[in-house]
């Protein structure tokens, strides 16, 4: 079968070209009622933009770069799959690379992209960015930018996230409803954006019932392997010992999980456990696993949609600032425990 053409499209709508091509890129200058007879008819004939003829006509590489701290991480896979869902569909490549946690591996990475002619750039920093000024030299540039995930407020720059305090703060309340009081914190380095947001609505739950804050029950995990292990014995020799664990992410809820088992601390028994993740078997653990979702690929979605209005310089773009896209807290095993009378 042939491709359908802006020309197909133009013809059985009988618009001109233009208007059919204004409207299939979002343009402010078409009336909304037009625009969804064209998008649902492009959707319908399966059109899709011709990028080699679109970069020769806009002299763009109609691609965009996409930088991770791990592709692995479920969390970012379904990211990235709302992001190529919008990229694909307004005719841009996606190039996906990956820092590994590095912030060295993340500046070079950001070097790399740019050199590849990339007409924007997405990323969620990694675990040891706290220095974000390879980022704040292409910004002052007028590089198209925008920061997912894991942002710096020092970039003006629209910034995609999690709602990671909400999902903290009713995680932890969740806790504290079922009689919990000395709830453990397993979280990740102190500078990261996530960290800081799911550490605030941690602690602003514990206050809300009137639970003092306490320091000892805090961990601060690096990325490397086997660090939970030792951070739970830690945790369980404190006195009074923690009756619930509250992790911040898939890594530390899974290592917080097989070190409780190990120990044979019984859950929710002895200890409830909560974790902040994406895990797709989160409800296949035994027991399973209560958990904060994440809206993964509706961040992707948002993060592209706003990465195109800028590479396109819309009239209508969004202004720089952060957007939180609400979490959700699925209440399963292991935190199911009877309130005390």
């Amino acid at each position: 079968m042939e491709a359908v053409t802006i020309k197909d499209i133009a013809r059985a709508l009988n618009l001109s070209t233009s208007t059919v091509s204004r409207a299939l890129r979002g343009s402010y200058e078409i009336n909304p009622e037009t625009k969804r007879l064209v998008m649902e008819y492009a959707e319908r004939m399966n059109y899709r933009p011709n990028p080699i003829a679109l970069s020769l006509k806009e002299n763009r590489s109609r691609a965009i770069g996409v930088i991770v701290p791990q592709i692995a991480n479920h969390f970012f896979s379904q990211a990235i799959n709302g992001i190529e869902a919008i990229a694909y569909n307004r005719g841009y490549h996606v190039i996906i690379f990956q820092s590994h946690e590095s912030y060295e591996r993340e500046v070079v990475t950001v070097q790399q992209s740019v050199s590849r002619k990339v007409d924007g750039l997405l990323i969620s920093l990694s675990s040891q960015t706290s220095d974000v000024s390879h980022l704040k030299e292409l910004q002052d540039k007028g590089f198209p930018l925008v920061l997912f995930d894991r942002v710096s407020d020092q970039l003006d720059t629209p910034r995609i996230i999690a709602d990671n305090y909400q999902g903290a703060f009713e995680a932890t309340e969740h806790l504290l409803q079922t009689g919990r009081r000395r709830i453990a914190h397993l979280t990740i380095p102190p500078w990261m954006s996530i960290t800081q947001e799911r550490l605030a609505g941690y602690k602003d739950a514990l206050a809300s019932y009137d639970v003092p804050f306490d320091e000892d029950l805090v961990r601060y995990c690096g990325f490397g392997e086997d660090v939970v292990g030792p951070m739970v014995d830690e945790l369980l020799a404190v006195t009074p010992a923690p009756d619930a664990f509250f992790t911040a992410s898939d890594r530390l809820a899974l290592g917080c999980l097989a070190a409780l088992r190990k120990r044979q601390v019984a859950i929710p028994e002895t200890v409830s456990l909560i974790g902040f993740t994406n895990l797709n078997v989160a409800d296949l653990l035994s027991p399973s696993m209560s958990t904060v979702i994440q809206p993964a690929v509706e961040i992707g979605q948002l993060a592209a949609e706003r990465l195109i209005e800028l590479i396109e310089r819309k009239q209508k773009a969004a202004p720089a600032g952060t957007v939180k896209i609400p979490a959700r807290l699925v209440v399963r095993e292991s935190s199911i425990r009877e309130p005390p009378e």
